[in-house]
C-alpha cells in the first residue's frame, strides 16, 4: 500500500496488520473454493476505512481445500513480522455458519485476562470480525449457504513469536493475529501502551491486587538482583508512567512497587509523566532546583546544569552535605505527582536507585516487598 502520515518532521508509510492479511487470505481463498477460478489480488475494507488492494501468493487448491497467502507490510514501522506470510486453507464443512481457528505457527492462549479465551487461538475479535464479514460477502455473492472452516497459520509464526511480547503474555506456540484498525501506524506508541494494558488486564483477571513495576530492564534487573523480586511477575512501563499508572487505577488495584532509576524518575519531579526524552528532559533543572533549594552554592549548581548524566550530576552534588536532604526532597516531589495522578486511589510506593545502589525509599516500601514475595510464593 501508499498511504503515508506524517509523525514529527517525517512522512512515514503506513502498513496492515497481521489481521488484514488473513482476512484478504481468508476472502481469496474462500472465492477459489466456491468459485474455481484463480485470483492474484483481492480487494478488503479495513475498520480504519482505508481500503487495500493485496496481492495473492503460494496458491494451492486440492479437491478438499484451496490454501493462499499475502505478505505481510509493516510500512515503516520496525516490526518482527513485517515480510512474513500469514496463510489460510478454507474448506468446505456440513454445519452450518464460519467456523475460525489457529494452525501452525499462530499462538495458543493459556491465561486468563486476553482477548481470547483460555485455549483459543490467538486471533483477536476484531480479525475474527474482518475474516467473517468479507468471507460472508463471497459467500452471499455465490450463492453458498452452507458451513466453512477456515484455518489462519504462519510457518515462520513459533519462531518470530519469540521476538515479541507474546511468551510474557501467556500465548504459546506462535504470533497473534492483531489488529483493531487493519492499518499499522508506524512505530506506533498507542501499540506498546496497548501492550502494557494487556499485561495489567492479566494480573487483574488474576486477582492480583499489588504491582510491581519498572521503566524498563535496568530497573527490572535491581529490582531482581537487590530487592530479590523479579519483573517477570511485574510490568515494564517503557516511557508510559501516566498511562500505565491511569489504567492501574481503572483497574482497581490497591498497592504498586515502583522501582526506578533516578535518570528516569527525576523527570517525575517536575510532572513528567511521559519519560522520553523527546517529550521533556527536565533532569538536571530538577536536580539543580532541589540542590539549590538546599543551599548548595550557585557554582556548584552551574556545574550540574552543564553535565550531560544524571550520574555526572550527582557525582558532583555528593560531595555537598546536603546530598540525602537533596534526594529526598526529590523523592517527595515525585510521590507527590505520582500521587495527584492517582487521585489517591492507589498507594505508591516508591525505590529510587542509582549507580551506588538505592538512592531512597518512601516509608511503605519494606511492607511492599514482603507483600509481593507473598504473592509469588502463593502463586507457585
Amino acid at each position: 500500500m501508499e498511504s503515508y502520515m506524517v509523525k514529527g518532521q517525517d512522512v512515514l508509510r503506513l502498513g496492515y496488520t497481521t489481521g488484514s492479511c488473513a482476512t484478504a487470505a481468508a476472502k481469496a481463498a474462500t472465492w477459489m473454493l466456491l468459485k474455481g477460478e484463480p485470483i492474484e489480488q483481492v480487494k478488503i475494507y479495513t475498520p480504519k476505512g482505508i481500503e487495500l488492494l493485496l496481492d495473492i501468493h503460494d496458491v494451492l487448491v486440492t479437491h478438499k481445500y484451496v490454501s493462499c497467502a499475502v505478505v505481510k507490510d509493516g510500512g515503516d514501522d520496525p516490526d518482527v513480522t513485517h515480510g512474513m506470510k500469514i496463510y489460510v486453507q478454507v474448506s468446505k464443512r456440513l454445519e452450518e455458519g464460519i467456523y475460525i481457528d489457529g494452525g501452525e505457527g499462530i499462538g495458543r492462549v493459556t491465561k486468563v485476562g486476553l482477548k481470547c479465551q483460555v485455549g483459543e487461538a490467538a486471533i483477536n475479535p476484531v480479525p475474527k470480525q474482518m475474516i467473517r464479514q468479507e468471507v460472508e460477502a463471497v459467500c452471499k455473492d455465490v450463492g453458498y449457504m452452507e458451513g466453512l472452516e477456515i484455518i489462519v497459520f504462519a510457518p515462520e509464526g513459533e519462531k518470530i513469536a519469540k521476538k515479541t511480547f507474546n511468551p510474557r503474555l501467556g500465548i504459546v506456540g506462535g504470533i497473534s493475529i492483531l489488529g483493531t484498525s487493519g492499518i499499522v501506524e508506524p512505530m506506533s506508541e498507542k501499540a506498546l501502551i496497548d501492550t502494557i494494558y494487556t499485561e495489567l488486564e492479566m494480573k487483574a483477571a488474576s486477582h492480583v491486587k499489588q504491582l510491581l513495576i519498572c521503566p524498563g530492564n535496568y530497573g527490572r534487573d535491581f529490582a531482581k538482583e537487590q530487592l530479590g523480586l523479579d519483573l517477570e511477575q511485574g510490568i515494564k512501563y517503557s516511557n508510559y508512567l501516566g498511562e500505565t499508572l491511569d489504567h492501574i487505577v481503572y483497574l482497581g488495584f490497591e498497592k504498586v512497587l515502583l522501582v526506578g532509576h533516578i535518570g528516569k524518575l527525576v523527570k517525575v519531579a517536575a510532572g513528567v509523566m511521559n519519560t522520553h526524552s523527546k517529550y521533556a528532559d527536565a533532569r538536571f533543572e530538577v536536580l539543580a532546583s532541589h540542590a539549590a533549594m538546599e543551599g548548595v552554592p550557585k557554582e556548584i549548581i552551574c556545574k550540574v546544569m552543564e553535565c550531560v548524566t544524571t550520574d555526572g550530576a550527582l557525582s558532583i552534588l555528593k560531595e555537598q552535605p546536603c546530598y540525602k536532604k537533596v534526594i529526598a526532597s526529590i523523592l517527595n516531589k515525585i510521590q507527590r505527582h505520582i500521587n495527584f495522578r492517582v487521585k489517591d486511589k492507589v498507594q505508591v510506593e516508591i525505590i529510587l536507585f542509582g549507580e551506588e545502589g538505592i538512592l531512597a525509599k518512601t516509608k511503605e516500601v519494606q511492607k511492599s516487598i514482603q507483600r509481593l514475595q507473598m504473592e509469588v510464593e502463593d502463586g507457585e
